[in-house]
């Protein structure tokens, strides 16, 4: 999948919220995670060859998912960092960065954090999109400015991700230079769920579940 080219000078696509990534040590890990803090178990997902990676994924609605991520061990080790920072990772799970979805990447890219990296093609079993990857697999601002990620043409993944009731209501996203990612995305990304605070590195995610509201970090 090629990303295309255009004329940098006219506006730039809009942003929307795509995923939320949890990144772990193990699955196994994650999951435990997710289901004390949520009451929910998440559902399969798959593998990704090139980045030696596995994960688990949940639907959240037609528009967002929420999705559980770490190194596979059954996976050669990859010649690129392996994304989100999982090279490196040896913490309890937590929400480690998040994902917004745009029409055309290299256009968003281009108007992006310096750190974000170029688009790069992912493959999970059949399906195929570019997001954006620095080469050692690290994140801008340790994830509190967004990956970003172009879905093929069609339907978007999440509407054939299993559910659990679950719904994302808002997303605090914390950085001592909250205000830069806000003035950067201006423009671009708007949405009421999402809010940024000057503090500690961290995100605080909040959720109508079964169980009733719960918030995840």
């Amino acid at each position: 999948m090629s990303a295309p080219v255009h004329d940098l000078t006219d506006q730039p696509p809009r942003l929307v919220l795509d995923h939320l990534a949890i990144t772990a040590r193990t699955l196994d890990e994650g999951v435990a995670h997710v289901r004390e803090t949520l009451g929910i178990d998440m559902p399969p997902g798959g593998a990704h060859p090139r980045m030696g990676t596995h994960n688990r994924l949940l639907s959240l609605g037609q528009d967002v998912f929420l999705e559980v991520i770490a190194v596979d061990p059954a996976a050669a080790t990859p010649a690129c960092g392996r994304w989100y920072g999982l090279d490196h990772f040896d913490d309890a799970p937590r929400i480690g960065t998040w994902i917004l979805g745009t029409p055309d990447i290299e256009r968003s890219l281009a108007r992006a954090h310096a750190d974000s990296g170029p688009a790069i093609e992912a493959v999970r079993g059949d399906l195929e999109w570019l997001i954006s990857v620095p080469a050692d697999g690290s994140m801008p601002m340790q994830g509190a400015y967004p990956t970003l990620i172009q879905w093929p043409e069609g339907p978007l993944p999440v509407t054939r991700m299993a559910g659990r009731g679950c719904a994302l209501i808002g997303l605090e996203i914390s950085h001592p230079d909250a205000e830069r990612i806000a003035t950067m995305l201006a423009g671009q990304f708007d949405d009421p769920r999402v809010s940024y605070v000057a503090g500690a590195l961290g995100f605080a995610a909040t959720f109508d579940t079964p169980s009733g509201v719960r918030t995840l970090r």
